[in-house]
């Protein structure tokens, strides 16, 4: 009796870790069918555009095509790309052959209209346009787009429309960065910011996820679509440094964020919505200063502090 107990144990948990070991490569072989699909898909978009994306967080491929043709400065700073000039268009599948855009193309006035017709024509959506800098020289403007659809078609719409500028197209991944040629210790702004920065074109980000569920047209829209709060710093020498970036908001956080900004002498340039039916609605607020980079950085978290970001 005692023999048959253990031969009964023994072929129940054989046949447990066969059943688990069929589960285990089930559920690995679905999950390499999955990634060899998404990773097919952004190919067929990377071929469009001539360069690989930034894989981010949630599955989104994003382009970044920076204005490093352009020459603009602000109060006498010369902004780099990567702090105020970064047009991109970020893409993130929603079902077979399907895929949500968004994106910001940055331009001169004389680009605007074309760029705004051959979006417009090609079934991207013009969702904002505007500033995001005040006084710079030359003037800028920015135009937000988005939609769905066969992500190859969008992909092609945005490169003609490109096109039409002088935005020079990347080529290869761009080089790996450091923050040692900064100036400033960025460990210490990490600390402030309560967050790890990146390095990119000579100036250091953040990013703030929004915390909230996020949607655009009633599709889950991840933060990494550009639906949340950026804040970049360029050096400008003796450990000071230009912000530029945008504040993701609802509408009852825009007044306690511009209180604060202003009160540590950061002026706020621009208020606005980049998208037209997301919900919570946001809207986005550019700010602009030069200054001491300890001084900005806490002011900035306080502003931060104030949104319904991810801790």
């Amino acid at each position: 009796m005692k023999n048959t107990k253990l031969s009964l144990i023994a072929s129940c948990t054989l046949a447990a870790a066969i059943i688990l070991v069929v589960s285990l490569r089930t559920t690995s072989l679905a999950q390499t069918t999955g990634d060899q699909k998404s990773a097919g898909e952004w190919k067929t978009v990377e071929d469009v555009f001539g360069f690989p994306p930034a894989n981010l967080p949630g599955g989104v491929a994003r382009f970044n095509m920076p204005r490093k043709d352009l020459h603009v400065t602000v109060g006498g700073t010369e902004v780099k790309p990567g702090l105020a000039l970064g047009a991109w268009a970020a893409f993130h599948g929603i079902g077979d052959n399907d895929a949500m855009i968004m994106g910001d193309l940055v331009l001169t006035e004389d680009e605007v209209a074309p760029v705004m017709k051959a979006l417009q024509d090609g079934g991207v959506e013009v969702t904002a346009l505007h500033n995001h800098l005040n006084g710079e020289s030359p003037k800028i403007m920015y135009i937000h787009m988005g939609g769905h659809g066969d992500p190859v078609k969008l992909a092609q719409t945005i490169k003609q429309a490109v096109g039409l500028t002088k935005t020079p197209i990347p080529r290869g991944a761009p080089a790996n960065e450091t923050a040692a040629d900064l100036g400033f210790d960025v460990d210490a702004l990490d600390k402030i910011m309560g967050r790890k920065g990146t390095v990119s074109g000579g100036v250091l980000h953040y990013s703030a996820p929004r915390a909230e569920k996020l949607t655009e047209e009633g599709m889950e829209t991840p933060p990494s679509m550009g639906a949340g709060t950026v804040i970049n710093f360029q050096p400008t020498g003796n450990g000071r440094a230009a912000i530029a970036g945008d504040f993701a908001m609802t509408g009852k956080e825009v007044g306690p964020v511009i209180n604060i900004l202003e009160e540590n002498g950061i002026q706020p340039v621009a208020l606005h919505s980049h998208a037209l039916d997301d919900v919570p609605r946001l809207f986005y607020m550019h700010f602009w200063a030069n200054d001491d980079v300890v001084k900005l950085a806490k002011a900035l978290r306080s502003a931060v502090d104030a949104t319904n970001s991810v801790k």
